[in-house]
């Protein structure tokens, strides 16, 4: 993305009659799916946008109309996606505010504080408050207690609850899991949209693996796993020999563990084969374009692959990662690879926060870390977190699509109080430092969260309504 100060209008559309315009506009608009604009605004209406490019050409196509104008100082993006967290998480903070040192320890600290009572539909609300004050408009929730799947839908965020599934060995599964996780689907809210996360390839058999896909793709729904978070879901190139199987031909990194009829992932590997866990559900058919996974930290080169071929995105959640005490995500790779990324926080039990921006900042310089040195980073990543996000969840596309600005896409804005006057200093500003700098969300048209981040009193607000009020924050403009 280059400054576009002098950019030719991005999209238009006709305003229908008889409805509320409101404009926003900002220093800076990333509509996401076309160039940046200096001086920028977008036009609402219906809780659909109606116009994006520079000001003075959204006022013109206007022509007279009355509209509302919202002038607010900073950065304009379309609303953050978060692609991976549990809300219901958010009164286990306590949990994430310590260090661990690798999955078992973290699960073990988990475990004990989830045992005790919760609220959970409470403290899924409360994630969802904290999270539209980021900026955010769509998540991709995971949800364990059925108390905590109505937080998308009670908050009116955007986005998919994922029913979760897990520890479901197979005799128990054929006998009655079937039947139950079935029962418990129909219990999700399909507003704003339901989906199933089967949680991980070492918490649930091979029957289940088979067949959630199955119940998930003949209801026109989404999956969403935990792939690739833990170091024992690694490839192995060496295995250590087996008690008893010294010698069995075909025992090793290579060899076709499939033929085996192993009744699980770690039965595979405690048969001695080296397959990735990724390699694993891709064999049982989980991957495809309508499944995203999470973390996707222990990934070879023909792991990444798998996901590019299969179509499946992966959300990185790099500061979870970090509290856990695992390696950073191979950012650079998934980007000199051109695989499809998202951004998730995971949930308070694992992160600082639920804002994705900190994760972006984190994610841009692990990437330098790994030596990615491409000049583009600062607009993938951005786009990570928005458009990337909604594709992760098939959002991206159909009558309501969010992710980015355009004519007839849902009305989800998120402003971000950067300094910078220039189009490539306030992308940086907002990569590297935009953690914590949400100044206004909208969601659906309607603005849930705004600081003072506005224009100040007696600035103009062009309007052709002799009604339309002023918006006073208390901050000069910078």
């Amino acid at each position: 993305m280059t400054d576009q100060r002098a950019a030719l209008p991005v999209v238009a559309g006709q305003a229908p009659t008889g409805s509320t315009t409101t404009v926003h506009s900002a220093r800076i608009v990333v509509p996401m799916t076309a160039p940046p604009i200096a001086d920028g605004a977008v036009a609402v209406r219906d809780g659909r946008i109606l116009h994006v490019g520079e000001r003075s050409w959204v006022v013109d196509q206007l022509d007279g109309s009355p509209f509302t104008e919202r002038r607010w100082r900073g950065a304009l993006l379309p609303g953050l996606v978060n692609a991976h967290t549990h809300l219901q998480y958010t009164g286990m903070a306590s949990v994430g505010r310590d260090q661990y040192d690798g999955f078992e320890d973290w699960a073990s600290a988990f475990n004990t504080v989830y045992a005790e009572p919760h609220d959970w539909r409470a403290e899924a609300a409360a994630g969802a408050v904290q999270s539209i004050a980021a900026g955010v408009t769509s998540i991709a929730d995971v949800v364990t207690d059925l108390d905590a799947a109505t937080a998308l839908q009670d908050a009116g965020l955007g986005g998919i609850a994922y029913w979760e599934v897990m520890d479901w060995e197979n005799a128990a599964w054929q006998q009655h899991g079937r039947d139950q996780v079935l029962d418990e689907l129909a219990r999700v809210p399909t507003t704003p949209g339901a989906g199933l996360s089967p949680h991980a390839p070492y918490s649930l058999d091979v029957a289940p693996l088979l067949e959630l896909p199955d119940i998930v793709r003949q209801r026109g729904l989404r999956l969403h796993l935990h792939l690739g978070e833990a170091a024992f879901e690694g490839e192995r190139t060496a295995v250590e020999p087996v008690p008893g199987l010294e010698g069995v031909a075909g025992v090793g990194h290579g060899a076709d563990w499939h033929l085996a009829n192993v009744p699980s992932f770690r039965a595979m590997r405690a048969l001695g084969f080296g397959a990735s866990a990724t390699s694993f559900v891709d064999r049982l058919g989980v991957l495809g374009p309508d499944c995203h996974i999470a973390h996707g930290v222990y990934m070879t080169a023909a792991d990444r692959a798998l996901l590019r071929a299969r179509g499946t995105a992966v959300a990185l959640c790099p500061r979870s990662n970090a509290v856990i005490g695992l390696d950073p995500p191979p950012v650079a790779d998934y980007l000199r690879e051109g695989s499809p990324i998202a951004v998730g926080t995971d949930s308070l039990s694992s992160s600082p926060s639920l804002d994705p921006m900190a994760d972006v900042t984190a994610l841009h310089r692990i990437a330098r870390a790994q030596g990615y040195t491409g000049r583009d980073l600062h607009e993938r990543l951005l786009a990570a977190a928005t458009l990337g996000g909604a594709h992760a969840m098939g959002l991206a596309v159909g009558p309501d699509r969010i992710g980015h600005l355009a004519v007839g896409a849902r009305a989800d804005l998120a402003v971000f109080d950067v300094d910078s006057r220039t189009v490539p200093d306030a992308l940086a500003e907002l990569v590297e430092d935009g953690g914590g700098r949400a100044a206004a969300t909208v969601i659906r048209g309607v603005v849930r969260t705004a600081d003072a981040a506005r224009v100040p009193p007696g600035t103009s607000t062009s309007t052709t309504s002799a009604t339309a009020p002023l918006v006073t924050p208390s901050k000069e403009s910078r």
